[in-house]
């Protein structure tokens, strides 16, 4: 059974980077990236959503959203901020600076070498370095994470978040030195700097949180998600499960709706759709076989609401999806 909620989303909803930025500039300098469903043809075609980081390496600098540069968040060495909704955002040397054209500007990966080196050189004495990279992930059918995030993460390099320093200094030997399998250890990294970048924020958010993030660490609705995770395909029922939970049945749904936001059973629906579309990427299992592993009591029932939620049925969308991996 699994007792680690985070890190089977983050499996199952394929969470991988790639393309990594080697950004050396010099004041004044502005970069802005074009939203996520502009630039995934680009950067991850394989990928329904791409996430944006950056690691302030050497430095600083601003991050904003578009459209919200008087909320710019300062970055100093050490700093890593995320953009997990894809929004376009901003990175510059002073607060509200815009791109001339983001879509012209924007690097392209194409076949070239990576980590792609980008020198913004305004001519001035201060010097920045970033170290950036995009993470794809799927969105349908269920990403509880995305849904629970907020635009921007920011993650300060303090003394206590001593797990970063080695991460950037990693980061950037792999950039520099370009040595063979650099770009997948990159890739790698970028994976685990998220979950961990994640996990920090869970930790930070105050005790009356709420929300899908929130619920991971209440104590019922925390084992909830937890055996949900663990044994998706059991015949879980919400009396089953409000028992394994130490509520009553009322108790416990009012309880689990008020974090996550949808009933127990409506979360267990969906999480088993998002299985199952994980599995129908993975190999060559039947769709039986599949739907049996997910936890539908036929093929039929699965293909039925596979079809609801992703527009075909499951052989015909593996199908179309394959070309694309």
């Amino acid at each position: 059974m699994s007792n680690d909620t985070l890190s089977d989303v983050l499996r199952a909803v394929r969470l991988k980077g790639a393309v990594f930025f080697d950004v050396e500039a010099t004041t004044p300098w502005v970069a802005e990236t074009p939203a996520a469903n502009v630039i995934v043809p680009a950067i991850m075609p394989a990928s329904e959503h791409v996430m944006e980081y950056h690691v302030v390496t050497s430095g600083s600098c601003w991050a904003s959203l578009v459209g919200q540069e008087s909320q710019a968040v300062r970055l100093e060495a050490g700093d890593v901020v995320a953009f997990p909704l894809g929004n376009a955002h901003v990175m510059s040397s002073a607060p509200g600076m815009r791109g001339q054209d983001p879509m012209r500007d924007f690097p392209h990966p194409g076949n070239g070498p990576l980590p792609l080196l980008m020198n913004l050189d305004g001519g001035g004495r201060e010097r920045t370095h970033l170290v950036c990279g995009f993470l794809g992930c799927d969105r349908r059918p269920f990403n509880p994470l995305l849904e629970a995030l907020p635009p921007i993460l920011h993650m300060r390099g303090t003394p206590q978040s001593n797990w970063l320093s080695p991460f950037t200094r990693f980061a950037v030997m792999e950039a520099g030195e370009k040595r063979l399998g650099g770009n997948g250890i990159l890739s790698k990294l970028g994976e685990l700097m998220f979950a961990e970048l994640v996990r920090r924020y869970v930790e930070s958010l105050p005790p009356e949180s709420r929300g899908w993030l929130g619920g991971l660490r209440d104590r019922h609705v925390g084992r909830a998600l937890n055996l949900l995770h663990g044994e998706p395909a059991r015949d879980w029922t919400l009396d089953g499960l409000s028992r394994e939970v130490g509520l009553s049945r009322s108790a416990f749904a009012d309880r689990f709706a008020g974090f996550v936001g949808i009933p127990p059973m409506q979360y267990l629906q969906r999480w088993r759709l998002q299985i199952a579309a994980s599995r129908l990427l993975e190999g060559d299992a039947g769709i039986a076989m599949i739907a049996a592993e997910s936890g539908y009591e036929s093929e039929a029932a699965f293909s039925r609401a596979f079809k609801r939620v992703m527009g075909t049925p499951p052989a015909e969308w593996r199908s179309n999806q394959r070309p694309l991996q």
